[in-house]
C-alpha cells in the first residue's frame, strides 16, 4: 500500500487550516497506524512461527538423545539377559552337580543337597533378571514422554500411573 499525502486546502481566510484538512489528515494516520498493526501482526506471527520451529527441533533433539539412550539401555539389557541365561543354565547345572556331589560324600541327603544347589541357582538368576530390568527401564523414552506432556501431547493417565509406579520402585539418584 502506498501512503497518500494529503491535498492541500486553501485557507478559509483567517489563518486557520481548511475544515477538510482534518479529516484527511486523520484517514491517513489511521490508514498508517493500520498497515503498522498489520506489519506487527505479520512480524508476531513470524516470530512465533520461529519460536514453534525451536521447539520442533529441540523436540527432535531430545527424542535423538532419549532413543540413542534407550538403544544403549537395550545392549545393556541384552548383556545382562545373556549373563543370567548363562548362569541360570550352565553355572547351575555344573554347580549342582559339584554341590550334590560334595553334600553327598558328608553324608547329606539328596533332598538336602538339591535344595541347597537351587537356592543358589535362583539367587544369581534373580540378580541377573534385577539387573536387566533395571537396564530396560532406560528404554520407555521417558524425557520425551515428560516433555510431549508439558506441551499438551500424549496420554497423561496412563503415563502418570506407570511413571508413578516406576519412580516408587526406582533407586534415589545423587
Amino acid at each position: 500500500m502506498s501512503e497518500e499525502t494529503p491535498r492541500s486546502q486553501p485557507d478559509d481566510g483567517d489563518g486557520g487550516p481548511a475544515p477538510g484538512r482534518d479529516d484527511d489528515a486523520r484517514a491517513a494516520a489511521g490508514k498508517a497506524s493500520l498497515e503498522q498493526a498489520l506489519r506487527d501482526i505479520g512480524g508476531a506471527g513470524r516470530e512465533g512461527l520461529g519460536a514453534a520451529a525451536d521447539a520442533g527441533r529441540a523436540l527432535r533433539g531430545l527424542l535423538l538423545a532419549d532413543l540413542a539412550l534407550a538403544r544403549a539401555a537395550l545392549g545393556q539389557a541384552l548383556i545382562w539377559m545373556g549373563v543370567t541365561v548363562a548362569f541360570g543354565v550352565a553355572a547351575c547345572l555344573l554347580t549342582m552337580a559339584a554341590l550334590i556331589a560334595l553334600l553327598q560324600t558328608l553324608g547329606m541327603s539328596w533332598l538336602g543337597a538339591l535344595s541347597i544347589t537351587a537356592v543358589t541357582c535362583i539367587a544369581v538368576t534373580a540378580l541377573g533378571a534385577w539387573m536387566a530390568v533395571r537396564y530396560l527401564r532406560h528404554t520407555g523414552l521417558d524425557a520425551t514422554r515428560r516433555q510431549l506432556r508439558r506441551v499438551g501431547l500424549g496420554d497423561d493417565e496412563a503415563d502418570e500411573d506407570t511413571a508413578g509406579a516406576r519412580d516408587r520402585d526406582e533407586e534415589p539418584r545423587a
